[in-house]
């Protein structure tokens, strides 16, 4: 679940690289910003209604961990096809699979808070998500308002986005719980910094020239920027999980 979720958000970074943005003074931003973050919010109630709808049922969590592997490569798929296919998609073809990946991992998350919840964890998913949203909202914050030029971390938080990567690989075999401990540690960092970063980049691409002559690629990219802000969020969120429930996913 985190690995496809790490591939995911470097996929939909490389789209935001292809693009060439000139930035304009005097252009408002909080339109297009204020699309990006419904958005994101109404992909975050699409996850969590339908995880909460199949962890209540333990025959969907039977039929969903069946298909685990589908689904996860089914995700992948639907990530690929919207940052690859930015420039072709419409809108409307871009906000439908931007759901449907979501609904997805609602599925996914289904399953992990049904094995959270018999393990008496609960509290775990409540405490995970309160300090998510406190620790993204902080950050998202720290990143639209902040005059410090944040582009320069990009490639290494890329980077730690890679060895985090590697890393879980590694302790996939080794089954180190200190090792575990470390990168969530590690990884609620990293996300977090890059909740700044991304928030930083989209606003200064809400500001670009081209984005406010083409109505078309301004849905396109608050759609994209949700996306990216979405996968800070669930990243954040799964490492503070595991972190709170002992690494029980």
């Amino acid at each position: 679940m985190n690995n496809f979720d790490f591939d995911n958000n470097n996929n939909a970074e490389g789209v935001f690289a292809q693009q060439n943005w000139r930035a304009l003074p005097n252009i408002d931003v909080r339109p297009l910003m204020r699309s990006v973050y419904l958005w994101m919010v109404f992909g975050l109630l699409t996850t969590a209604g339908i995880s909460f709808f199949v962890a209540q049922s333990p025959v969907f969590v039977t039929q969903a961990a069946n298909f685990m592997l589908p689904t996860i490569l089914l995700q992948l798929g639907l990530v690929m096809g919207i940052s690859w296919g930015f420039n072709k998609l419409s809108p409307m073809v871009a906000g439908l699979l931007f759901f449907a990946y979501a609904a997805l991992n609602g599925v996914l998350f289904g399953v992990i808070f049904f094995a959270y919840i018999a393990q008496g964890q609960s509290m775990a998913i409540a405490n995970a998500f309160l300090t998510t949203a406190g620790l993204f909202g902080a950050m998202t914050v720290v990143g639209y308002t902040t005059k410090v030029d944040l582009s320069k971390w990009g490639s290494f938080l890329m980077m730690g986005v890679i060895g985090l990567f590697i890393a879980m690989i590694v302790n996939m075999f080794l089954g180190s719980g200190i090792m575990d401990f470390v990168i969530s540690v590690i990884g609620v960092l990293i996300f977090t910094a890059l909740t700044a970063y991304d928030t930083q980049r989209i606003k200064e691409m809400a500001a670009s020239m081209s984005v406010n002559s083409d109505k078309n690629l301004a849905s396109k990219l608050a759609i994209m920027g949700a996306l990216k802000l979405y996968l800070d969020f669930i990243n954040i969120f799964l490492f503070l999980l595991r972190l709170f429930g002992g690494g029980r996913d």
